[in-house]
């Protein structure tokens, strides 16, 4: 074990300036969650195949974030620094993606397209995840990833909201066009280009990254200093000895990770053709009506992010997730009896609070069990948890929509909440033990 560098205690502005790139990643994220979908029906895909067609996110996550991870943790640079260069690279990436994706001519060409702004999006993601750890003393990583939470809950209200609203006031098309994206879903994506770029730059050029000791250094030149065959196969050596000396802490969030990421996935997938069944909207009005959805329960995130900083102080982090993944599960279960389009929203209060939970307290409880010198291939690990499930989803979901759930987009809402109710039971096995930092 390599000496801790003691970190100085942030004040809440500079822990607010440095999640601010989470806005544009998280305005990205929105779009994937609501607006990619309706692209690839306004593009032809029929129902069944929407969940194959989303595998770019969870292969993508699967080999881009803990490989990027395992080589940041070797990186250093004077002038950029360790996390800082890859998430901005991948910002610039799923920028030029996000500005092209509402011109795709084809189906296939949105699928490439797709694959190609998960990469992007994965390369920025956990490098700035472990730039978090870095930066903050224990005694303040619930609120520097509560925090993320916020911007998270933020950029998805944005890009959300931008949707229903540029729907509204640009759209007017009253018959939709077989294989055409409408004109004024093009402007969301376009907002968010920019502020994938711009929001990264302000959290790289607002904070400084810690420079690694002396012993980190002297690790990170011999890294240098070995062949590049030897350089090469590196990362995958490390994340093979990281899984093999996870904490069973982690094993057990693992679990807890299958049914709830696979349950997000179904959620997201079927939201839209939801209201097409129950509502007998039209796409167009489906999709705006989804985006109402993700943009009440993002305002949700962001009203209670921080406030479950105290919360989880008092009572523990376990306790306030698996009651936030519970409450989530009933959201979902009530969604398909709700025939309203205004009451429809209440549910997603309770979505909200799990959904800021889920992009919380977990990153806050790995980060206080595993090495600093190893955080930024443990965040990998911890993504790879996320894209498992997203990825058996993409495999499974699509012959179980189809031949045991009938093809009715209210069954798989059903699953979906079930889903998150067996998470929650599952999370009431996390145990994190307080450190001395934390109790002083």
């Amino acid at each position: 074990m390599m000496n801790v560098i003691k970190k100085p205690t942030l004040s809440f502005w500079q822990i607010f300036n440095m999640n601010v790139g989470f806005l544009g990643i998280q305005f990205s994220f929105g779009l994937q969650q609501t607006a990619i979908n309706p692209v690839f029906l306004f593009l032809g895909a029929p129902e069944d195949m929407l969940p194959i067609l989303n595998i770019a996110g969870p292969v993508t996550g699967l080999i881009v974030q803990p490989i990027i991870g395992a080589i940041s943790d070797k990186t250093w640079s004077p002038r950029w620094g360790r996390r800082k260069p890859f998430f901005l690279i991948g910002a610039i990436i799923g920028s030029m993606c996000l500005f092209a994706f509402p011109l795709s001519p084809v189906l296939w060409f949105a699928v490439g397209l797709l694959w190609i702004l998960d990469v992007g999006n994965n390369m920025a993601m956990e490098p700035y995840r472990a730039f978090v750890g870095d930066k903050l003393p224990e005694k303040q990583l619930s609120l520097g990833y509560q925090m993320q939470s916020l911007f998270v809950g933020a950029g998805i209200v944005l890009a959300n909201a931008s949707i229903f609203l540029f729907q509204d006031w640009f759209g007017g098309e009253t018959v939709e066009t077989a294989g055409t994206i409408p004109t004024w879903l093009y402007y969301s994506f376009f907002i968010g280009a920019f502020l994938s770029v711009t929001t990264i730059l302000w959290s790289v050029l607002k904070t400084p990254e810690i420079p690694p000791s002396d012993e980190e250094l002297a690790e990170i030149n011999s890294h240098k200093a070995m062949p590049f065959s030897e350089r090469f196969k590196m990362p995958f050596v490390e994340i093979s000895n990281a899984v093999k000396e996870m904490p069973k802490f982690m094993w057990k969030l693992s679990a807890v990770y299958l049914f709830q990421w696979y349950a997000l996935f179904v959620y997201w997938q079927f939201i839209t053709p939801l209201f097409r069944t129950t509502m007998g909207y039209g796409l167009s009005e489906a999709a705006a009506q989804a985006a109402k959805m993700s943009t009440t329960y993002n305002i949700a995130t962001v009203v209670v992010a921080l406030m479950l900083v105290p919360l989880t102080l008092k009572f523990g982090g376990k306790k306030i997730y698996a009651i936030s993944l519970f409450g989530t599960g009933l959201a979902l279960l009530s969604i398909p009896y709700i025939a309203d389009p205004v009451y429809v929203l209440f549910p997603m209060v309770l979505f909200g609070i799990g959904w800021a939970a889920m992009m919380g307290i977990p990153y806050t409880m790995v980060s206080k069990i595993v090495p600093q010198e190893r955080r930024g291939v443990y965040m990998g690990i911890l993504n790879m948890m996320i894209v498992i499930p997203m990825g058996i989803e993409t495999l499974t979901f699509g012959p179980i929509f189809k031949n045991l759930l009938g093809g009715n987009a209210v069954n798989a809402m059903l699953f979906a909440g079930v889903f998150f109710i067996v998470a929650a039971v599952l999370a009431l096995r996390l145990n994190v033990k307080k450190t001395k930092e934390e109790t002083q």
